[in-house]
């Protein structure tokens, strides 16, 4: 596999997914941490293993069942990624675009991006929905970056614009269906940090003064690819753990995994009726 994502390994996936695909894909969803559940709910499911498809970046981390699961939501046509790939398992930040990259050529035109996220905002608590307004990516501006290399000229331009990365409109509908249910999703922004170790006090207390709201360790480099080419994204972070206001972080992935348990039914919600009213 080289460094840089290539428009052939693309393809290879892509040609090794359409034969299961009877109708072409409207919308793409990628859940994060514990939030697999949701993908039960889709209709006449046909499930591919990730493990089965050519240069598929695999992930190794409980929680992340690493299954492609086509088929309907709520009326809509959908491709579902339950167990995504992270910086800190080794892979090249290139590869981690491949998912997006295949999804956008199987015909996706809006993508919804799901993580577990800690919670850096003191009025959030575990269980809490935050819908993602903006993002600060510390590894992405400092040169580890999803678009680094050739460019794909086919998706996207050299330069892309990241302004109102997370599309404006996506997230009105998703906060006036959260007043509706009486979900009391917050918003926010959200850091990317490259992990696997969690904070330092210090680091937090530093998020904490640049304006994040909420950190975790995904997300934001499928975000990157999602908006160079041209995808409308929704992101939307479980709070799974509050950090204490010295930037004491005792979190766990097991309890990242448990706080899932809470807010699956509450996220389930959310998507099921946001993809009824798009």
């Amino acid at each position: 596999m080289t460094d840089f994502l290539s428009l052939q390994q693309i393809n290879s996936a892509v040609n090794f997914i359409k034969p299961y695909i009877e109708v072409q894909p409207e919308i793409g969803l990628i859940l994060g941490s514990g939030l697999g559940e949701l993908a039960e709910a889709i209709e006449n499911q046909v499930v591919i293993s990730t493990h089965d498809i050519p240069n598929w970046p695999q992930s190794t981390v409980k929680g992340h069942k690493g299954s492609l699961v086509i088929g309907q939501l709520e009326g809509k046509n959908v491709i579902v990624l339950q167990g995504r790939t992270h910086f800190y398992e080794g892979h090249n930040i290139s590869q981690l675009g491949l998912p997006v990259r295949v999804m956008h050529k199987l015909g996706i035109k809006t993508l919804i991006l799901t993580n577990a996220a800690g919670g850096i905002n003191s009025t959030f608590t575990p269980g809490d929905i935050m819908l993602i307004t903006d993002h600060i990516g510390l590894l992405t501006m400092t040169g580890t970056n999803p678009l680094l290399g050739p460019n794909l000229d086919e998706f996207g331009p050299r330069f892309p614009d990241m302004s109102h990365l997370y599309t404006p409109e996506l997230i009105d509908i998703a906060e006036k269906i959260s007043d509706d249910l009486g979900l009391n999703v917050k918003k926010g922004v959200y850091v990317y940090l490259s992990g696997p170790s969690f904070e330092t006090a210090a680091e937090i207390r530093f998020l904490r003064a640049i304006g994040a709201d909420a950190v975790g360790m995904s997300t934001v480099p499928e975000a990157i690819v999602a908006r160079h080419g041209g995808l409308r994204i929704l992101g939307i972070s479980g709070i799974s753990n509050q950090v204490a206001q010295d930037g004491t972080n005792l979190a766990t992935h097991e309890e990242v995994l448990e706080a899932g348990k809470i807010i699956v039914p509450k996220l389930s919600m959310l998507i099921k009726a946001f993809l009824q009213k798009i």
